[in-house]
């Protein structure tokens, strides 16, 4: 699908984040990002001598960054070919559904007494509303991946933190191959709200019915479109062949 030419000019702006000590750790925190923001789209291949020209990092410690995200499933590497940006199968939409229900509504169930700390919450609701009066629907999807960060910040987990980052990267990856984001966004904006306006309340049972029953249908919504996709490129790339 292409390799990543320009945008990785980009990545010179996030050169600053490194600090001093240039680590594949660090490295991987940015690229992961850029991947969740849709700099390179599922199926890129990856350059090395321009990724780390642009972020001023050895080739080494490039190659232990895409390694570490190839370990998060965000990356393959394929022999002869290169690393690219993963295109994921129907079946990793499918569990990653799984995952996230297994989790968000575990925080949910295990918050403490209320009040909850629900300001992170609110903020990417409202900016995710901000986004779609002004019709910007991949503004939409990034304030609703916000939105669900923020719910598992609830448990106050770093190790939670973190595999929830690999887990919403990797979906974002499905995101970017859907043809209209504001099918797929915008209608989660008003569950979002309510999510919000129940656990204001206290109620985690029914903070945690609505999160189930937007996960039923969330999942539906997007394998369905995403396996279209799939079988059309399939078809396309069939037929070029």
């Amino acid at each position: 699908m292409g390799s990543s030419g320009v945008e990785v000019g980009a990545l010179a702006d996030d050169r600053p984040l490194l600090g001093r000590t240039s680590t594949a750790e660090r490295v991987a925190d940015i690229l992961r990002s850029r991947i969740a923001e849709g700099f390179f789209q599922p199926g890129t291949r990856l350059s090395e001598d321009s990724i780390g020209g642009a972020l001023g990092v050895s080739r080494n410690t490039l190659r232990e960054a895409f390694r570490l995200l190839t370990h998060e499933r965000l990356l393959v590497h394929e022999l002869n070919r290169g690393v690219f940006v993963r295109v994921l199968a129907v079946e990793d939409v499918e569990d990653i559904y799984r995952i996230r229900r297994l989790i968000e509504c575990a925080v949910v169930r295990g918050l403490g007494e209320p009040p909850f700390a629900l300001d992170g919450l609110d903020a990417a609701v409202t900016d995710g509303e901000r986004a779609a009066r002004k019709k910007e629907w991949k503004g939409v999807a990034t304030a609703n991946i916000h939105f669900h960060h923020e719910l598992v910040a609830l448990a106050g987990s770093p190790r939670t933190d973190e595999l929830m980052r690999s887990v919403l990267a990797e979906l974002r990856l499905a995101f970017h191959l859907v043809a209209d984001p504001r099918l797929l966004h915008e209608s989660y904006l008003v569950r979002n709200r309510q999510i919000v306006e129940v656990l204001r309340t206290g109620d985690k049972a029914a903070g945690e019915h609505l999160l189930d029953v937007y996960f039923d249908d969330s999942r539906n919504q997007l394998v369905e479109v995403y396996a279209r996709r799939i079988e059309a490129d399939g078809q396309s790339n069939g037929h070029s062949g």
